[in-house]
């Protein structure tokens, strides 16, 4: 359960503990992160990389779990000209850790249960991340609500959670 009452969001550590590669270009990133606060379907994280000469770099990425799961799941799409996407999805290793910062955002976020009225989510490409969140939480809580998703890519192989 997320409190309501506001907190100061810290950074805190992360640990890639599965990474499954969802496309040629998007991975998706598996973390036990030990004080996790909890979060909400449509919400997501800050992520902070440090070099070894101190310079830092921060991305935001979409949490794809459902609030119900143990672990948070990002979503990556490796952007050739990126700073951070080419580490996450092609050098980051189980056991290797992230600092986080989050859940961040409440303005677009599903919660089951909370209002009966259809769902019509639409994304695209990396867009579907947050409604993935969505998917899985409405899953997770066995919700009724009647749910569909609109998605579109630019092909078949691009097709995140095709699977």
């Amino acid at each position: 359960m997320i409190s309501r009452r506001p907190r100061l969001l810290g950074w805190q550590l992360g640990e890639l503990v599965e990474l499954v590669q969802e496309t040629p270009r998007v991975a998706s990133l598996y973390l036990a992160v030990p004080d996790w606060p909890g979060h909400l379907a449509g919400q997501h994280v800050d992520v902070r990389l440090t070099a070894e000469d101190g310079y830092q770099v921060e991305r935001s990425y979409s949490i794809a779990s459902a609030p119900e799961e143990a672990r948070v799941a990002l979503t990556v799409e490796r952007l050739d000209d990126g700073e951070v996407s080419p580490y996450l999805v092609g050098e980051l290793r189980t056991g290797d850790k992230l600092e986080l910062r989050g859940p961040i955002g409440g303005y677009f976020v599903w919660r089951a249960g909370a209002d009966p009225r259809p769902v019509l989510l639409i994304g695209g490409g990396s867009g579907g991340v947050p409604l993935m969140a969505m998917l899985r939480h409405r899953a997770a809580a066995r919700s009724k609500t009647p749910t569909r998703l609109l998605y579109s890519s630019r092909t078949l192989v691009d097709v995140i959670y095709r699977d």
